[in-house]
């Protein structure tokens, strides 16, 4: 609807201009013809054509205005050099025709390319010549009409580059918009991939960890119930894979932080408890004190042991895993392992995104994370994250959290 009232109102303003100018060209012939046996020597007959070569080109000021410049021009040089003038005339072509010059003269230097611009000045220079009232050459009134055309070029050309200077604005703006509204559509996209990612996919693991490991730690467990699981843990894998799927489609470049509230160090004595509620034999050990842990360091550190926790259930299921947290005074110590031998249950599903992503929360507060196997058969996780000696505090941890979701993808 606005792109529609914007049309009519371009078609209103054109529609008046092209009024005002049948109206200025029938002015200027309204004034030419009368006028014209004062000024030359013509036929009666003859008159109203001379007058409308000076008026009328007029009329082509928007359609072609380069086509009107060129009939007004040509027909200026004819009358000069044709047509006698009136003794004590020193114009040799009249008033009009000289405004109708100046007018197309402005029109092409506004619309026309430069190259076409420079040509017609040059020509409307050298036809001042002509009229010059020595009867030709460039004397000081040929080269006054010159500088004359000159500046009205000019003014034209910075009129010209005013609306450009517009258009161009106006069109940033639109692009602006445009990029603002592309990424608010990917931080939303980042924030839900963080949220699949960060606590969907952790929770969906501990679901299929249970489902596989109830036979194992319930007794008395019939086969119907033992299918029951088995389809639930089925069912939860299902989902599992279908958020992996979803992970590559939401996660994409330019995500802006988020500045929700993130967890702290000692939010991980949670991961602890409900990792060890789902069925997953977990024994921990915390050297030291995790509230002055600064708020990136410690969100860095429960991502990682919450992604260490999820990839321990769904690759050794029923293995035992051992979590020690040491914390120094300039860097904190993490080891995450289980003992692969000790498995009751097959593994789950297949890789994801998380070791990368926990290498890239690790780097993004000036640490490290590495993970492999064991010589003993396990599987172990370490990270090393420095703590900035004395200081509560580093760059928001939002950031980091937004490093590590783009090294996630």
């Amino acid at each position: 609807m606005e792109k529609r009232r914007a049309q009519i109102k371009r078609m209103n303003a054109r529609m008046w201009f092209d009024a005002c100018t049948v109206l200025v060209a029938v002015i200027f012939f309204a004034v030419a013809w009368p006028t014209l046996h004062v000024t030359h020597v013509v036929p009666v007959a003859v008159q109203p054509f001379i007058a409308a070569l000076a008026a009328f080109p007029v009329l082509l000021i928007r359609l072609n205005p380069a086509l009107g410049w060129a009939i007004s021009a040509g027909s200026a040089l004819i009358i000069a050099l044709v047509i006698p003038h009136q003794p004590g005339n020193e114009l040799p072509i009249q008033v009009v025709h000289i405004l109708s010059l100046f007018a197309l003269l402005f029109a092409v230097a506004v619309r026309a390319p430069v190259p076409i611009v420079a040509v017609a000045w040059g020509a409307t220079s050298l036809l001042a010549a002509t009229m010059s009232g020595d009867g030709g050459g460039f004397s000081g009134g040929a080269w006054a009409w010159a500088i004359a055309f000159a500046a009205v070029v000019l003014f034209a050309m910075l009129v010209r580059w005013l609306v450009q200077s517009r258009k161009q604005l106006l069109a940033q703006e639109e692009e602006n918009e445009l990029e603002r509204a592309r990424r608010a559509i990917l931080e939303e996209k980042a924030r839900i991939a963080r949220d699949l990612h960060d606590v969907v996919a952790h929770h969906m693991s501990l679901v299929v960890v249970q489902a596989q490991t109830a036979p194992y730690r319930v007794q008395g467990v019939t086969p119907a119930a033992r299918a029951e699981f088995e389809s639930i843990g089925a069912t939860a894998r299902e989902a599992l894979n279908e958020i992996r799927g979803m992970l590559g489609v939401l996660r994409s470049d330019g995500q802006l932080p988020e500045h929700a509230p993130q967890p702290k160090a000692a939010d991980v004595l949670g991961l602890f408890e409900a990792a060890r509620r789902a069925g997953v034999r977990i024994d921990w050990t915390i050297d030291g004190l995790l509230d002055p842990v600064p708020d990136s360091v410690g969100l860095a550190l429960y991502r990682i042991v919450q992604e260490s926790l999820s990839n321990a259930s769904r690759h050794a299921p029923g293995a035992p895993v051992r979590v020690s947290v040491v914390i120094g005074t300039d860097a904190l110590q993490l080891s995450v392992g289980n003992d692969l031998s000790a498995t009751v249950a097959r593994p789950v599903g297949n890789g994801g995104h998380g070791l990368a992503g926990m290498r890239a929360r690790a780097l993004a507060v000036g640490g490290e994370v590495s993970a492999g196997p064991r010589a003993d058969g396990g599987f172990e996780v370490q990270a090393h994250l420095p703590i900035a000696p004395g200081s509560g505090s580093v760059p928001d941890p939002s950031m980091a959290a937004a490093v590590a979701d783009a090294a996630d993808r």
